[in-house]
């Protein structure tokens, strides 16, 4: 047994798929997560050269053998090895493969040199299973250099999902992989993973986020920031490149590259896939397209949409987008895109190369498609309404698609009258000498219907926000747009939907105590809702100048953290914790590990409070307890024997004068 359950342990160690079979009730994993650098083979530094890997004191590539890449942490293939954060020796990490209904348990083990670290199992509801989000400090203590920590929870609900770490800026340096969840059926067609990240290989998050408050700047001069279309700002996270599933390339000014090894989907003529595509990037939201080939969408955040065929779509930090394509086109190599929303900048983008079974083992030639006025282009989730005129291209919001299951939304029976509760919450930056990130909280009732107001306008502005919301999947029942210039595409105003207070523009206004501009709106009294078969997600990106509409039923007791998924807007402040139903929230595992603060103090020495609960003042009031029992039973155990041993010893004086008394009788 021991022998199994070390192999079983080494193949999920060096494995990069880890996977359980559809019969199994539990599915048992474990992640080792420590730090390693890029571009090393082992102990030997690698370089990129023709697609492959070269050791670093190789002169003739043509002449020498290739590196195998299965060893190496590439990234974008910059020489200059960085520091990342690897699960069992990978970034990604493995991708975990489970069914829906199954016992997942995931054993964590931290060998970081000096940092804490959590998983968060990102999508899923952790219904009955609070304790299992992953949080540091919210839901669990982080995971101390050297610890395990034992994940457990339900496969639910099905879906591409993702886990990735929830201390600091760990997602920027690396600490991610694949969860899929599956139905117990046989799937119809072949399936691909595709993680996408946006890299920086000389900064992580940490530092960035420090350069974002207090300064970024380069030979003196204050780098500014890169912008989308629409005029939203993007932070101080510079994009140096794009990866998928690890791995991108270094693009120079002149337009040429390092010429780094990419990630190759090989597929065969005339088959049906499914793509599963994972946000997971710091910062930037990535337009995805395969050149000559259509995109048909699926599914997003988990949930089954009505299909859709589009030319790209786009994906934020969090987000999760299931496509199907057909592999109809010449039996060549083609481009996988997934290009950043920045303007007037070149090449930030991250490249896979889609290669049909018998095409050479090259790169492509194959170009965009071309939008003309006559073959226009459809992109769905844009963070905008319009793109430029000249770019003959369309927008349709993701809350504009139908579910591809009709499901009744909270708060809409007609058997049952409920009251929708209302929440606005401002993600934005306000402030005048400094902008802190910033949203506001509340305690949710249980069995509650709550429709959320999630609002980007008034002063603090600026920058759009990917909001994604632990412990729930919500219905998006509405996507409001600032106004835009129809020829470039720019934001003119704010929505005029929603009053921030201040001027008509909301200038003069944090919008930090928003409400309707209509007094009459609200519940399902508020034009424009999708109330019939809405979408479902967990993360929605909230247009700068505009809102977003969701509704959740407070069903799931427990602490859920809804934030902003751009780890320097969350590092910042962008953040906030629903409180759910506190009295009915489960009681943590038996000897679950608290975490807090100490301040030690004389009155804290010598006075417990009522209620004070940590693990030392159990175990030394257990110990006194114990020693105390333990005097008392040794002094019954004494007092017993010397009762035994006097009562033993006056027997024996009886006895021995009734002997003397006898003789003296007999001798006289």
């Amino acid at each position: 047994m021991r022998l199994l359950h070390a192999l079983c342990l080494l193949n999920c160690v060096v494995g990069s798929l880890a996977t359980c079979s559809m019969e199994d009730d539990t599915c048992e994993f474990w992640l080792v997560i420590e730090h390693r650098l890029t571009m090393m083979d082992y102990k030997t530094a690698v370089y990129p050269a023709k697609g492959l890997l070269y050791k670093c004191d190789v002169l003739n590539t043509s002449q020498a053998q290739p590196v195998d890449p299965s060893g190496v942490i590439t990234a974008d293939g910059w020489e200059s090895s960085r520091l990342v954060i690897t699960a069992n020796g990978t970034m990604p990490g493995p991708s975990i493969e489970v069914f829906e209904g199954q016992t997942v348990i995931v054993h964590v083990k931290n060998l970081l040199t000096g940092m804490t670290t959590s998983i968060h199992w990102h999508g899923l509801h952790q219904t009955d299973t609070p304790w299992m989000d992953g949080v540091a400090f919210i839901t669990q203590c982080p995971i101390l250099p050297g610890q395990t920590f034992t994940y457990k929870f339900k496969a639910y609900p099905k879906g591409t999902f993702w886990y990735h770490a929830h201390v600091g800026s760990q997602i920027t340096m690396g600490l991610l992989g694949a969860l899929i969840i599956r139905e117990k059926v046989k799937t119809s067609m072949e399936e691909f993973i595709m993680l996408l990240q946006d890299w920086n290989h000389d900064m992580d998050g940490d530092l960035m986020h420090l350069k974002m408050v207090y300064g970024n700047y380069q030979n003196r001069q204050r780098i500014p920031p890169s912008t989308s279309i629409e005029g939203a700002r993007f932070s101080m996270f510079p994009f140096q490149s794009g990866l998928v599933n690890g791995k991108g390339r270094v693009y120079y000014p002149n337009g040429s590259h390092n010429e780094a090894p990419l990630t190759v989907y090989t597929v065969k003529s005339m088959t049906s896939y499914r793509f599963r595509v994972i946000g997971a990037s710091s910062l930037h939201p990535f337009r995805v397209s395969i050149d000559e080939h259509a995109i048909k969408l699926l599914a997003s955040d988990g949930y089954e949409l009505q299909p859709v065929v589009v030319e790209s779509f786009i994906i934020n930090s969090g987000e999760r987008y299931d496509f199907e394509i057909v592999t109809n086109q010449t039996e060549k190599n083609y481009w996988i895109r997934a290009q950043t929303l920045e303007v007037n900048v070149s090449n930030h983008i991250a490249l896979a190369i889609l290669r049909y079974q018998g095409a050479p083992d090259e790169d492509p030639t194959t170009e965009r498609r071309n939008c003309t006025d006559l073959d226009r282009c459809l992109v769905v989730n844009c963070p905008f309404s319009y793109y430029p005129e000249d770019t003959f291209t369309d927008c349709k919001p993701v809350g504009t698609i139908l579910a591809a299951e009709s499901s009744n939304v909270p708060g809409t029976s007609r058997q049952q009258l409920e009251d929708v509760e209302e929440i606005f919450l401002n993600f934005a930056f306000p402030g005048t000498t400094w902008t802190p990130g910033s949203v506001n909280g509340r305690t949710f009732q249980h069995n509650k219907v709550y429709q959320m107001i999630l609002v980007n306008m008034g002063d603090g502005r600026g920058w759009a926000h990917p909001v994604h919301m632990h412990g729930h999947s919500f219905y998006v029942l509405k996507q409001g747009y600032p106004q835009y210039n129809r020829t470039t595409g720019k934001v003119i105003n704010d929505n005029t939907d929603i009053d921030c207070g201040g001027n008509r523009n909301g200038t003069e206004s944090f919008c930090n105590a928003a409400r309707w501009a209509n007094a009459s709106w609200g519940g399902n009294n508020v034009p424009g809702l999708h109330l019939e078969s809405p979408p479902r997600k967990d993360t929605i990106m909230v247009p700068t100048g505009g809102y977003v509409v969701l509704r959740i039923r407070a069903d799931n007791p427990g602490l859920w953290i809804i934030h902003c998924h751009v780890e320097l807007h969350m590092m910042d402040g962008m953040a906030l914790l629903l409180n759910e139903s506190f009295s009915n929230q489960p009681p943590p595992p038996t000897g679950f590990p608290r975490c807090g603060s100490f301040n030690f103090d004389k009155h804290q020495e010598t006075h417990k409070h009522e209620g004070e609960n940590n693990t030392y003042t159990e175990f030394s009031y257990w110990l006194t307890t114990g020693c105390l029992l333990a005097v008392v039973v040794i002094l019954l155990i004494i007092i017993i024997l010397l009762c035994c041993r006097f009562r033993t010893n006056h027997k024996g004086k009886l006895n021995i004068n009734n002997e003397y008394h006898n003789h003296a009788c007999n001798d006289k």
